[in-house]
């Protein structure tokens, strides 16, 4: 008489499942395909937007830049100096000792080409855009750039020398994609 109650109440028989339990598991597996079908669009909202990735490399073509000539591009947001070195800064740059700098780095470990050098051109005290990127001026004393908010000086290769910034001018990641252009990022 117990096995037919058991029957009636959906208990397979005698394997102890029951109707019961495979609700209980039918809605606890819609339950978590609602609760992922509702997450995976917060999640997505968090991705960058098209326009962000958009900015995350940027192309440009330097076989016009003369010997001497800076560029600035943007990149991120933020200004990139793009200088063509003469073979006088190129010297200058390698013949000054990390050990003597505030923030040691060889000139050989901050460019990939001697004669180029990408610099993201926000100083490191308190993120001011340095001067020496147009013609005429102020280059600092070590005729790299200055920045006259607070007055740090960066060599030609965009060391800090003097002044309150903690680090030398960041190299942002870039890339020769020939002779005459460059991706930064």
């Amino acid at each position: 008489m117990a096995q037919s109650a058991n029957q009636a109440h959906g208990q397979a028989g005698g394997t102890g499942e029951t109707r019961r339990d495979f609700l209980t598991l039918t809605a606890g597996a819609m339950g978590g395909i609602g609760a992922v079908a509702f997450i995976l669009p917060f999640i997505n909202s968090m991705n960058p937007a098209a326009d962000t990735l958009a900015l995350a490399s940027t192309e440009v073509d330097i076989g016009a830049i003369k010997e001497g000539q800076s560029v600035t591009v943007t990149w991120r947001g933020k200004p990139v100096f793009i200088r063509h070195r003469t073979a006088d800064e190129i010297k200058t740059a390698e013949g000054v000792s990390p050990a003597e700098l505030p923030d040691p780095q060889a000139d050989k470990d901050r460019v990939k080409k001697p004669e180029w050098l990408v610099l993201v051109g926000v100083c490191t005290h308190l993120g001011c855009v340095p001067n020496g990127q147009k013609v005429g001026e102020a280059k600092g004393d070590f005729g790299g750039w200055f920045c006259p908010c607070h007055g740090s000086h960066y060599d030609t290769s965009g060391r800090i020398r003097k002044g309150p910034a903690p680090r030398n001018l960041e190299v942002p990641q870039y890339t020769f994609l020939s002779d005459t252009s460059l991706r930064i990022g």
